[in-house]
């Protein structure tokens, strides 16, 4: 009985209600503090998701619910958040060049300054544990002194004019290079009301700002009175002209707009992006049909033979096949990149003395393409050999034994009984290793790492990239800036052909789904 009444006590409405609002005060702190800080999308959802779970786990009639809620959850923010924030980027000129809102990007150029009054020499002299600033004026000979001032923040420092320096030793350059950053927030006010800050380690000068903001939004360069107005078609502030056109000076950093459907078009319309982006895409499907064949060839053949009862030592057998899947993949990859070595690899050193050939496994587009497949045929075989194991041990001995009465061979039971019946459980899993080797970054980044690489093409791209790859490079090895936009745009395209061309898998082998 005391048992039932601390139960109930535990589910007391009130405590439920209790708990439910504590969390939600913590979800609403969480969802106000990302909105805040400019993370409309992530706080959107988490308002979402939250506020699911907590209806669910409130309402009774939602009880069954709660068992599927997990899962749906995990997948709502972490597959379905990053795929809507993949193609939300896709139509922007996010970039490593236009990676600011508008204001932050305005702020960053209104805080620029240049020197524009004499420059003064500056010294530090101790005083106890604090500091005092003295500066000369080498042309009139005055001397201004601080009084005494901790390092630590932005500070204004008052001057008065001085007879003199202060008697005692100065700081040494060390010391002033040790505190050069908060040097750097000090600003001096002359008895002229003039603002000095520190200029290089040895001088304070007179400021004053880059940029001056008018009532319209427009920028004026205080040294060159030019004029820059913000251009949100691409995302800069843009001089402008005398008749109230665009000029070319752009100034950086630039801030992220929407500029809709380019990043897609210029896939297809830049001939420096359609000739690699078509041609990597047909390497893609031909290096993972390839892989997807011979792993499965390979894996089916070594499960028959050590699954054959007359073969002696199939334990030890199996073992040794089974190791390349135990071994961590990058290990394995790294491993053969050295026995592929052009100079001093063991496989040309091999090759050399047997047939005197020395094939440029990493210089020619065709060896270096065999070479990829052939690591990633070893490293896929022994998953397909597990699963035909398996799979094999399900095959009735009884058809063998009617296929031998008939007196049919091992080959016409290989490609009569045993292969058909493996073919058909094995084709999920074979789309499913066909998704995962469309997107084999790891392979492609350890092995080759895109290369040989393609001459005459706006962006960075080589004969063994793999979609996934070239969208990789060109958001982070740009030549002219990480373009994250037009990557995007490719990840958005690879999620869509991945996900038609298993479509067309699954329809192909007359597969529906439940």
């Amino acid at each position: 009985m005391d048992v039932v009444k601390k139960k109930h006590r535990w589910q007391s409405p009130w405590l439920t209600g209790a708990v439910t609002g504590l969390l939600g005060l913590l979800v609403g702190y969480l969802v106000v503090l990302m909105y805040v800080q400019g993370e409309y999308l992530f706080a959107i959802t988490t308002l979402i998701l939250s506020s699911a779970g907590l209806y669910i786990f409130t309402n009774r009639k939602t009880y069954a619910w709660r068992y599927v809620y997990p899962g749906l959850a995990g997948m709502g923010l972490f597959v379905l958040f990053p795929l809507v924030c993949t193609i939300a980027i896709a139509f922007t000129n996010y970039s490593s060049t236009n990676q600011l809102t508008f204001e932050r990007a305005r702020q960053v150029l209104m805080d620029r300054s240049y020197q524009a009054g004499q420059s003064y020499g500056f010294s530090l002299y101790p005083a106890g544990d604090a500091w005092r600033l003295a500066l000369s004026d080498g042309e009139t000979g005055k001397y201004y002194l601080s009084d005494t001032f901790t390092f630590g923040g932005e500070q204004t420092l008052p001057l008065r004019e001085a007879a003199a320096l202060p008697a005692g030793e100065r700081a040494g350059l060390r010391v002033i290079t040790q505190n050069r950053q908060a040097l750097s927030q000090l600003t001096a006010v002359l008895p002229d009301k003039s603002n000095l800050v520190m200029s290089s380690l040895r001088q304070f000068s007179a400021t004053r700002p880059l940029y001056r903001l008018t009532d319209d939004g427009t920028l004026i360069n205080g040294q060159s009175g030019v004029r820059y107005r913000a251009n949100n078609d691409i995302g800069y502030f843009q001089s402008v002209t005398a008749d109230g056109g665009w000029g070319d000076e752009k100034l950086s950093p630039g801030y992220t707009v929407t500029i809709g459907w380019d990043n897609f078009t210029r896939v297809f319309a830049d001939r420096g992006i359609q000739k690699p982006f078509f041609a990597i895409f047909i390497w893609t499907v031909v290096f993972s049909v390839l892989t997807v064949l011979l792993t499965v060839a390979v894996g089916m053949v070594l499960a028959c033979l050590v699954q054959w009862e007359a073969l002696k030592g199939k334990a030890v057998y199996r073992v040794l096949l089974i190791l390349p899947y135990a071994v961590p993949s990058f290990i394995s990859i790294l491993i053969f990149k050295g026995l592929f070595n052009q100079s001093f690899g063991e496989i040309n050193m091999m090759l050399s003395g047997l047939f005197g050939i020395k094939p440029a496994w990493f210089s020619d587009p065709n060896t270096a393409r065999a070479m990829v497949i052939i690591v990633n045929t070893w490293l896929g075989y022994p998953y397909m050999m597990i699963l035909c194991m398996g799979l094999l041990k399900a095959i009735p001995d009884d058809l063998y034994e009617a296929s031998a009465m008939d007196g049919a061979g091992p080959w016409q039971n290989f490609f009569k009984i045993t292969l058909p019946l493996l073919i058909k459980p094995l084709t999920p899993l074979m789309i499913a290793s066909f998704a995962f080797n469309f997107n084999n970054f790891v392979l492609i980044q350890l092995l080759t790492n895109g290369g040989p690489d393609r001459l005459g093409t706006t962006t960075p791209a080589g004969y063994t990239d793999l979609l996934v790859s070239y969208t990789w490079r060109i958001a982070f090895e740009g030549g002219g800036g990480q373009n994250f936009g037009l990557a995007a745009a490719i990840a958005t395209l690879i999620f869509l052909l991945v996900g038609a061309l298993a479509v067309v898998n699954l329809k192909a082998t007359r597969m529906k789904f439940d």
